[in-house]
């Protein structure tokens, strides 16, 4: 059985245009500001949790979506000690402005960026977690999934048109996430944590405990929980353990094995096997 701390994925070759994430125990789970060439929606299953969209900062928990532009950059993220849990759901752009051009909600094809970054609408809500519920069931057929995807969908879009819906809380800005972004673009460097502490205008002792408070752990930490998550990525591409560790800036396999097994509760050669399995 797949810990409850570990993200499901869910695809399905015949709709090639969405693609589903469920974590049902984020609590340990930290995300870099990011971006996806996707138009992503996600729906907050339990707990409360900062979302970071472009520069715009929210407070949002359980009843929430979030939505994201494609190429727009974010990042969700536990309180501390929040039961953290969630829907994530990624659909190609161009499909998703056809659906919604062919519905009369867009007069064009073209894909168009949604306004909204969050949306708090109870039968909203309910209808894209059961939609996600749907996709992942195992008893029912494709073209169904389909079929109760694209009505959510334009319910979703038709009620962000309308402009009447309840956003989230904004909050202030948090300067920790512009570290955040420079530890992800730059986690294969070995700048010091003194430099960067003073690059972004920090003493080294305040980033430190703020950082760890904010995102459960220390810079040190979440640039070498990146270095994993690209080691994972070539790992699932099929090279060797040897040349994964050594490209991702471990010269010692044992430590590179050590610190994978803690991250991902599997050695690399566990988890490359059991992708291919």
């Amino acid at each position: 059985m797949t810990p409850s701390t570990h993200p499901l994925f869910w695809r399905d070759p015949a709709l090639p245009f969405v693609e589903l994430r469920q974590v049902l125990d984020g609590r340990k789970v930290s995300y870099a500001p990011h971006s996806h060439q996707e138009w992503s929606i996600g729906a907050i299953l339990k707990g409360q949790s900062e979302f970071l969209c472009a520069d715009r900062l929210y407070s949002v928990e359980r009843g929430a979506l979030v939505m994201m532009n494609p190429d727009v950059v974010h990042a969700c993220n536990p309180r501390q000690d929040s039961p953290w849990a969630y829907y994530m759901m990624h659909l190609d752009k161009n499909w998703l402005a056809s659906l919604l051009f062919f519905h009369g909600i867009r007069k064009t094809q073209c894909w168009q960026n949604s306004v909204a970054d969050t949306l708090l609408s109870a039968q909203i809500y309910q209808s894209f977690v059961a939609v996600c519920e749907c996709l992942m069931a195992t008893d029912l057929a494709s073209a169904e999934k389909r079929q109760r995807l694209e009505a959510v969908l334009v319910d979703v879009f038709t009620q962000l048109a309308s402009d009447n819906s309840e956003s989230a809380t904004t909050l202030p800005a948090n300067n920790l996430y512009q570290v955040a972004h420079y530890l992800h673009q730059h986690c294969l460097q070995d700048t010091s944590i003194e430099q960067i502490s003073a690059e972004f205008g920090f003493s080294t002792g305040y980033l430190v405990r703020a950082f760890k408070r904010h995102f459960n752990m220390t810079p040190h930490a979440y640039r070498l929980n990146r270095r994993i998550q690209l080691g994972q990525q070539a790992l699932k591409q099929g090279q060797a353990i040897a040349d994964v560790a050594q490209a991702i800036g471990f010269s010692d396999q044992a430590h590179f094995q050590r610190v994978f097994k803690q991250r991902v509760a599997a050695t690399p050669d566990q988890y490359r096997r059991s992708l291919s399995s």
